[in-house]
């Protein structure tokens, strides 16, 4: 007997309630997706659903209880809790029942929050949940009030706790390190506990970004299987945590970590946590990215239905070694290439340790007269001469021992008081938790932009996780060091923002060490990678648009794998926000003439690539190829990109089926951007030829790759 996954999962949370049936219902929903939670007899709040919507909110009312939807520490419960509070009378226990509830409309969908309460203690607890009705979105966050006579501590704080009944769960993570991030592992959940954390307060992304996979029941494709994709919205240590209990039922809880912040809140005081975000698809995966990517544009990232610039950054034409009159020459090339901008990266500040590496001079943001004697004012004013704009390196966050900040404020450095210091890559972090240091920072930026206006764009870097953990902020709990770290970061960008809304700035730290959707409400893009190696960027860049549209994803052609032209490295850097990396006088002028034309490709493509659909094709790891599609909101349109990786001698080749377009258009198909400069014969063939046969798009030329622009005839 052939027993469905609904099936299933109502008859499992029979027997987990008891047979108790709905005494009244919340239901929260979105164009596909519903969320039920029901108040018990016993007055506590349970999920009673998460799936796919029902056509009528009377359908819901014949589900059985559920689990508890914020399940408390210390009462009957044997698994991991969303919260555990410690009082003033060594009672850690909470109970939560159920208060009221209200719905409300709110941009794009609508808002519940449901308040809950201890009969004995009065702590409160507000869940939210905003629905996102198009994008099939939801955001959860989590607030506790206190409202007892005395400072209660928070000992575990969860944005929100999901439930799942099903026969099998499978957990895909994204992890790896510096320059190999974002690496994919799939792995069956069993009874016991499955955590995904990171204690590394800045730079936390470093060893794996904050989102997962979840599917349920069988293992998720691109375009079949259920899956719950989430990520936490904190620009620092964050927990996810699966358990499967003795029954088979699986909960999902994301948040702060809270590994060394236990957080106090004082009487009449109250704790927000992180917004949890997630979606639960139908049609597997591909389908899961862009209902995050469309919300994402629409409502998190900073102008996210904006423009992005193209750029020419000197870092690896120059590294450290410039000056005045190579910059300009730089500029010059920048407006030669035909980008929007030039970005001068690290090493133009310091004078009393001028910074000539990574061992000195961070912290001291006065300009090397040295190397720009007529300061950043010569370079701003070159670039609006040769007509592109003008960007800037930055970490304001941070400083090198050798510094004169390091010498005059030792007192605004996260370093232990009786310890030798421990530095990564030669500095340290400063004390964000600090309003001084806080005003320090913004100041930085405020300085350079008041000073010099010209300034137009800034990539602000972070290099160093938090090391010898222990704020000297006089008065500070160091339990609330890496808490208070993360909100005094927030507090520097608002201002930035509040002064400064229409500026620009990229999201960097070392490669893919911040990657979170709260940081992006303040950048418009960000650094995925150090690693410019373009068959590792198919990787990575295919790592991150699971969670992230190719908007925010910055990627640069460079030198790395030199083994590739120039044709397959720029290639892979269109799939994101193009840039360029390289020395331009180490080309030869076929290449300078290729790189040009991709430029302005790139820019008549940017409707599909940084606000279209993203179909991801043929994955790279399922072979020695990879193929993705981008298609214009209206399906008028699209551009797909093939690569041949490193395929196998007499290698079998299959066609490539197209995704995302409309049946009943016919497309005309050519391929372009070729490297010398010509386009392939258009052709015609309509959306359900394209989306059912397809069209052969590989080969077996290794590092070699191919683009094809579609628009309907």
């Amino acid at each position: 007997m052939k027993i469905t996954r609904k099936l299933t999962l109502a008859f499992g949370f029979l027997l987990m309630s008891g047979m108790a049936w709905a005494k009244s219902q919340i239901v929260i929903e979105t164009a596909k997706t519903g969320l039920v939670f029901t108040v018990g007899d016993d007055g506590r709040l349970y999920q009673s659903y998460l799936g796919k919507r029902l056509p009528a909110k009377s359908d819901y009312a014949g589900l059985p209880l559920g689990k508890e939807a914020y399940q408390a520490h210390g009462m009957e419960d044997y698994f991991e809790p969303a919260i555990h509070i410690n009082r003033a009378d060594a009672n850690s226990s909470t109970l939560l029942e159920y208060r009221s509830h209200e719905t409300k409309a709110c941009p794009g969908g609508t808002e519940t929050v449901i308040r809950l309460a201890d009969p004995v203690y009065a702590d409160e607890v507000a869940l939210h949940f905003m629905a996102y009705a198009d994008e099939d979105v939801f955001v959860a966050w989590s607030e506790v009030f206190n409202r007892e006579k005395k400072a209660i501590e928070l000992e575990k704080y969860a944005s929100a706790m999901l439930h799942f009944y099903a026969p099998k769960y499978y957990l895909t993570q994204y992890d790896g390190d510096w320059a190999a991030e974002v690496r994919r592992h799939t792995q069956e959940l069993y009874f016991g506990k499955k955590v995904i954390d990171t204690k590394l307060g800045a730079r936390a992304d470093m060893f794996a970004p904050p989102f997962f996979q979840l599917s349920i029941g069988t293992p998720a494709t691109e375009k079949a299987g259920e899956v719950l994709v989430g990520t936490l919205a904190w620009t620092g240590n964050y927990r996810f945590t699966f358990e499967v209990d003795n029954l088979g039922a699986l909960r999902v809880l994301g948040g702060i970590n809270p590994y060394a912040s236990q957080y106090r809140i004082d009487k009449g005081g109250s704790f927000r946590t992180p917004d949890f975000i997630f979606t639960l698809s139908q049609c597997g995966t591909g389908q899961a990215s862009r209902n995050l990517h469309d919300w994402a544009r629409k409502y998190r990232v900073k102008d996210g239905t904006g423009n992005r610039m193209t750029l020419l950054n000197n870092w690896e034409a120059t590294y450290f070694d410039f000056n005045e009159d190579k910059l300009l020459r730089l500029i010059a090339d920048a407006k030669e290439l035909g980008v929007d901008m030039f970005l001068l990266d690290d090493g133009w500040f310091g004078n009393k340790y001028p910074r000539h590496s990574d061992t000195q001079g961070l912290g001291d943001w006065d300009v090397t007269a040295g190397k720009l004697p007529n300061g950043i004012g010569r370079l701003t004013d070159e670039a609006r001469r040769q007509g592109v704009k003008f960007g800037l390196w930055i970490e304001p966050e941070m400083v090198n021992p050798k510094s004169e900040l390091y010498e005059k404020h030792k007192d605004w450095v996260i370093t232990l008081p009786n310890r030798k210091e421990y530095y990564f890559r030669n500095q340290l972090v400063l004390d964000m938790s600090n309003p001084k240091v806080q005003d320090y920072v913004f100041g930085v930026v405020d300085g350079l932009l008041t000073r010099y206006p010209g300034i137009a764009y800034f990539k602000w870097d972070c290099n160093s996780p938090i090391t010898n953990i222990y704020s000297n902020y006089e008065g500070h709990d160091q339990t609330h060091l890496y808490v208070d770290y993360v909100r005094g970061l927030y507090n520097v960008l608002k201002r930035i923002e509040a002064k400064y809304p229409d500026l620009p700035m990229m999201l960097c730290s070392g490669g893919g060490g911040r990657t979170d959707y709260e940081a992006l409400k303040y950048f418009t893009e960000m650094w995925p990678s150090d690693n410019t190696d373009p068959v590792e960027r198919l990787f990575i860049q295919w790592g991150y648009s699971q969670v992230f549209p190719a908007k925010v994803q910055c990627a640069h052609v460079t030198s790395w794998n030199k083994d590739a032209g120039i044709k397959f490295r720029v290639n892979v850097a269109m799939m994101g926000k193009l840039g360029f990396d390289i020395n331009l006088h180490d080309i030869s002028a076929g290449e300078l003439a290729y790189c040009k034309q991709s430029v302005a490709d790139f820019n008549r493509l940017k409707p599909a690539i940084l606000d279209g659909d993203q179909y991801r094709l043929v994955s790279p790891y399922d072979g020695n190829h990879a193929s993705t599609m981008y298609v214009t909101k209206d399906r008028r349109s699209g551009v797909v990109f093939a690569f041949d990786i490193y395929p196998r001698y007499a290698e079998r080749l299959y066609n490539v089926v197209l995704d995302g377009l409309d049946a009943s258009v016919t497309y005309s198909v050519r391929e372009i951007n070729r490297a010398d400069g010509s386009q392939g014969e258009a052709r015609s063939y309509s959306g359900a030829y394209l989306m059912t046969v397809g069209l052969s798009l590989f080969t077996g030329n290794k590092l070699s790759s191919r683009v094809y622009e579609l628009t309907a005839e």
